[in-house]
């Protein structure tokens, strides 16, 4: 399913950045650019309000909405590894690469197949300003907001993450790419802020990589349709016996080779961000 108009200008966007190696960049012409205090009003809304009654009967619509569309997007879906996550694993943060508003259904997918009733969801503040049936989703799927506010970060985002990962023993879904870059094919250099919360907490990282299959069946005149192909990496753990900060390089830097690694081996080419048409999954045009 295409999401978003003017994918030609995205897919442009996408081609400089990643020559220019800006890896971490805005691609969509329309994303919502919140002011601080704008971002810091919808942390508030979430600290204050998640455990109100009328948040959690939003949530439970939400979710139900989230695993249904998880089982109509991901009838053909294919999971790799799923042998390698252990059945006594408890909290687990999740990395994958960021590439479409729908593909966290593919994790839903993952921990669906595994059992697990949860998978809360980490969420740039920008994205909870969306509207319409995606702006409720991303509110309201037991999705957790990311602000660059200090205290929040140090203090309530924290929090609640011990309560998910440590208290609760859930799955916790974060990109370390931090934008959404439309289709696009390759994992990016992550950044640290998902093994510096898995080190300070102590919990596993459960890498993952979303490996993109065209369809013969056209989604639209630009596109054809993509399935989709989960595959489990590994799990990796902290070393209680290094810092925070050791960890959290350590962590970044094996779950990034995985996820280079994967990449090489499914598509059969090495790795480099020197733009090529079949970057971008089910695109039928060129640059």
């Amino acid at each position: 399913m295409i999401i978003g108009d003017n994918r030609k200008k995205v897919i442009e966007n996408i081609k400089d950045f990643a020559q220019s190696g800006n890896f971490h960049e805005k691609v969509e012409l329309n994303d919502p650019v919140l002011t601080p205090a704008q971002s810091k009003e919808i942390t508030d809304f979430y600290v204050n309000n998640r455990k109100t009654p009328t948040f959690r009967i939003k949530k439970a619509v939400a979710v139900f909405l989230a695993k249904t569309a998880t089982r109509l997007i991901n009838k053909d879906t294919e999971i790799i590894g799923l042998e390698k996550i252990p059945e006594n694993i408890g909290g687990m943060l999740i990395t994958s690469n960021h590439f479409s508003p729908l593909e966290n259904t593919v994790i839903r997918h993952l921990t669906n197949t595994l059992g697990r009733r949860d998978l809360a969801i980490i969420s740039q503040t920008s994205n909870f300003a969306m509207t319409g049936i995606i702006g409720f989703l991303m509110n309201y799927a037991d999705t957790i907001p990311l602000s660059t506010e200090p205290r929040y970060l140090a203090k309530n985002f924290l929090s609640v993450l011990r309560e998910k990962l440590v208290d609760k023993k859930q799955a916790v879904l974060l990109y370390p790419e931090q934008e959404m870059w439309f289709n696009y094919r390759k994992p990016r250099p992550p950044k640290n802020g998902a093994y510096f919360f898995a080190a300070k907490l102590n919990v596993p990282i459960v890498s993952c990589f979303v490996e993109m299959i065209d369809k013969d069946e056209d989604d639209t005149t630009e596109f054809k349709k993509v399935k989709y192909k989960l595959h489990v990496l590994d799990v990796l753990y902290p070393d209680e016996s290094k810092s925070a900060k050791e960890n959290t390089q350590l962590l970044c830097e094996a779950d990034y080779n995985l996820k280079k690694n994967c990449y090489e081996r499914v598509y059969g080419k090495k790795l480099t961000y020197t733009f090529e048409n079949s970057d971008i999954a089910g695109w039928k045009g060129s640059l």
